[in-house]
């Protein structure tokens, strides 16, 4: 609650694809189940990640001050911690059909394993894009009772536009995790992350017009598309210099892009008379 950012960037697209697949208000009891999953997923994401990474931040200047690393909390009580988050999430699931609760235990697997990614492979983004993606699929399977083409397109774009932001994100982090061994596309990408990062929004913005079309939206849609298009060029600007403060403005600046989508979608499904 300290810093929603996390849970904004969780939940908008989680929101998306409420509306795409009931393709109106999906009703409150949706909407609260999904939602606060949301918000008690990622608070055990959080929790996870920075388990996995108490010898780490102490390392690291943004993750110094973390609760593990400066004694706030005790291994024991983050590991408690955990598995009261999950046991609510879970709870929150058992009101949801038996094919929704089967593909829970691939969003669970998804969080628990991405803290750890960074120690065997320069790709722990495309665990946490899928991890922040999987709601989406839920979403689906439990209103529409399938997965449809449109999910699975709705999903590749968080995807791809989760891992151009966390690569961002991590661009802050770079010189220092060079230093202790940790793995990134920040990493990866060296001098060519600003470039992959711009294919990768290109890519985003191809995929929401594919959706936009098969869905056959309206001007809403692609007003909210269009937001988003400048919003990347104005991260890119933020990067170009690749210092830490602006890519870390820009990493933030996602949130409007994923917010203005979820607003030009639910406006698509509201009637005007």
């Amino acid at each position: 609650m300290d810093k929603p950012i996390g849970t904004y960037l969780l939940m908008w697209p989680t929101l998306w694809a409420l509306w795409v697949a009931a393709e109106e208000f999906p009703g409150w009891h949706y909407l609260l189940v999904f939602t606060v999953g949301v918000f008690v997923m990622r608070s055990a994401g959080c929790v996870i990640n920075d388990y996995a990474d108490r010898h780490l931040d102490g390392k690291v200047k943004r993750t110094s001050q973390r609760p593990l690393v400066s004694g706030l909390m005790s291994e024991k009580q983050a590991k408690n911690l955990f598995l009261l988050l999950i046991s609510i999430a879970f709870c929150l699931v058992l009101t949801l059909s038996w094919q929704t609760i089967a593909l829970s235990s691939v969003a669970l697997l998804l969080a628990s394993s991405y803290p750890f990614m960074k120690r065997y492979t320069h790709l722990p983004q495309v665990v946490l894009g899928a991890a922040f993606s999987w709601g989406m699929i839920m979403a689906f399977m439990e209103i529409r009772g399938s997965v449809p083409v449109e999910a699975w397109l709705l999903f590749a774009a968080n995807l791809i536009w989760t891992v151009a932001y966390d690569t961002m994100y991590a661009m802050v982090d770079r010189d220092d995790d060079v230093k202790i061994g940790v793995k990134s596309t920040a990493v990866l990408f060296g001098r060519f992350d600003k470039l992959i990062i711009a294919i990768m929004q290109l890519l985003v913005l191809m995929l929401l017009i594919w959706v936009g079309q098969r869905l056959q939206f309206n001007l809403f849609y692609y007003l909210s598309v269009a937001f988003t298009a400048a919003s990347f060029i104005h991260q890119q600007q933020l990067i170009k210099t690749r210092e830490r403060d602006k890519c870390f403005r820009a990493f933030l600046d996602n949130h409007h892009g994923l917010l203005f989508m979820l607003i030009g979608i639910v406006l698509q499904y509201h009637e005007f008379y």
